[in-house]
C-alpha cells in the first residue's frame, strides 16, 4: 500500500496527531505537512517520511491569526496536485481533505469538521472584536461552501466515533464508515493513589480545564482538611492568542490553590501521572472521541467525563467510571471516589478489560485496512 497522509500541522501531542503518528507507521507512508515542530510533537516522527509543504497566501499577514492560518492551510491543499505514484491519500484534520480537488482516491479520516466553523462557530465567535466577527463571518460562509462541494467528492469518510460520524451527515450528507482510533494499552500501569485528580488535554477554551478547576474547587470545600487531594492539569499549549489568554485566566483560577498546571510534558511524564492519580477528570465540549479515556481506563483508573459527544460511546457510567452533567456533579464523583477507594479499583479494572477487548489498534487497523484497499481497488476499476 502507497499511502500518502495529508495533515495541516504536526506541532501539538494530540489524539490525531497519535493516530497520524500510528498510521504512518503501519504503512510506512508518507507524510506531506504544512507545519512541522519536532520538538512539540511526538518524537517518533523524526523517524518517519515528513514532508514540509506549501506556500504563503498574499495578504494573509492583516488577517486575524486563525483567520490567516485557516486561509494558508485551504488555499495550499486546495490547490495541490500530487505528481507521484500513489495507491490512496489519506487526509485527517480539516481542510487538509481539499486535496480532493485536484486528486483522486481519497480516504479521508475525519476527526470532526472543524467546530469553530460548525458547531463551536457562535461560542468562538463570543470572544472575539467586532472586526474580527466579520472577518471570520466572511470566511466561514466561504469555507462551508468549499467544503461540502470537496466533500462530496471524496471516495470515502472514515470517522472515528458515532459522535463525529453524526456530524459528517449533518454538515455533508455522507454516511461515513466509523473506525474507532486504538491505544496502546500495554504501555499504561496502574501505580497506586498519591491523591490527586488529573486531567491530560491540550489547553484551549473547549477543552474545558476551568470546568474542572471549579468541579475541584467545590469538591475540596466539602472534603475539607480531612482529605487532602491536589488537582493536576497537563497539557500542550499553542502559539494561538485565543488559547493563550485561556491560558492566562486558568493560571489565574488556580493561583493560591492545591492546582497544579503543567505544559508541554512528555510522552513518559503524562503516562506517570495516570498511574499514580486517583481519577482522571475529563470536561470538553461534546469532544468528537476522546482518547484520554481510553489512555485513563489503560492505566486502571476510573474516569469522570461530562455527559457530552464520543465520551459516552467509551465510558461506562457507573462501571468504568461517571458520567456527569455539571461542575458540582463532578466533585460528587470525586468525592466518592476520594471515600471508596475499592470502588475506585474495581472501576479501573473493569475500565482496563473494556480498553484490552474493544480498543486495540490490531481492532483499528484491520477496518482501516479495509477501507484503504477498498478505496485504492474503486481508484482503479475507474481508471481503466
Amino acid at each position: 500500500m502507497k499511502l500518502i497522509v495529508v495533515q495541516p500541522y504536526l506541532n501539538l501531542k494530540g489524539g490525531a496527531e497519535r493516530v497520524i503518528l500510528k498510521v504512518a507507521q503501519h504503512y510506512g507512508a508518507k507524510i506531506l505537512v504544512l507545519e512541522y515542530n519536532p520538538k512539540s510533537t511526538f518524537k517518533e516522527f523524526k523517524d518517519l517520511d515528513v514532508n514540509i509543504i506549501g506556500k504563503d497566501v498574499p495578504l494573509s499577514g492583516i488577517l486575524p491569526y486563525r483567520a490567516a492560518q485557516g486561509l494558508r492551510y485551504g488555499y495550499n491543499f486546495y490547490n495541490l496536485k500530487i505528481k507521484e505514484d500513489y495507491d490512496v491519500i489519506n487526509p485527517h484534520i480539516s481542510p487538509s481533505e481539499w486535496i480532493r480537488r485536484k486528486n483522486e482516491r481519497v480516504m479521508w479520516y475525519c476527526h470532526t469538521p472543524p467546530r469553530e466553523v460548525y458547531d463551536l462557530y457562535k461560542e468562538r465567535m463570543k470572544y472575539r472584536s467586532y472586526k474580527d466577527k466579520f472577518v471570520y463571518a466572511a470566511m466561514t460562509r466561504a469555507y462551508r461552501m468549499i467544503a461540502s462541494n470537496v466533500a462530496g467528492k471524496i471516495e470515502m469518510i472514515a470517522a472515528n466515533s458515532s459522535n463525529t460520524a453524526s456530524r459528517i451527515r449533518r454538515y455533508f450528507n455522507r454516511n461515513p464508515v466509523v473506525i474507532n482510533p486504538g491505544v496502546e494499552y500495554k504501555q499504561f500501569h496502574n501505580n497506586g493513589d498519591e491523591k490527586y485528580f488529573f486531567y491530560p488535554s491540550r489547553l484551549l477554551p473547549n477543552k474545558r480545564q476551568d470546568y474542572v478547576i471549579e468541579a475541584f474547587k467545590i469538591f475540596s470545600k466539602r472534603a475539607g482538611k480531612a482529605l487532602r487531594y491536589r488537582l493536576v492539569l497537563a497539557g500542550t499549549l499553542s502559539g494561538d492568542p485565543e488559547h493563550a489568554a485561556y491560558y492566562k485566566r486558568l493560571k489565574a483560577m488556580a493561583k493560591n490553590s492545591s492546582i497544579s498546571i503543567l505544559t508541554n510534558v512528555d510522552d513518559n511524564k503524562i503516562k506517570e501521572l495516570y498511574s499514580r492519580s486517583t481519577a482522571v477528570l475529563y470536561a470538553p465540549i461534546n469532544e468528537d472521541f476522546g482518547l484520554v479515556p481510553l489512555e485513563s481506563m489503560s492505566s486502571s483508573k476510573p474516569v469522570i467525563a461530562v455527559n457530552e459527544g464520543g465520551v459516552r460511546e467509551t465510558v461506562l457510567d457507573g462501571k468504568t467510571g461517571f458520567l456527569i452533567n455539571s461542575p458540582r456533579e463532578m466533585a460528587e464523583k470525586m468525592l466518592y471516589l476520594a471515600e471508596h477507594k475499592s470502588d475506585a479499583e474495581s472501576m479501573g479494572k473493569e475500565g482496563r478489560a473494556r480498553v484490552e477487548e474493544k480498543y486495540s489498534w490490531e481492532s483499528f487497523f484491520v477496518k482501516f485496512d479495509r477501507a484503504l484497499r477498498s478505496v485504492k481497488n474503486n481508484g482503479r476499476e475507474r481508471q481503466l
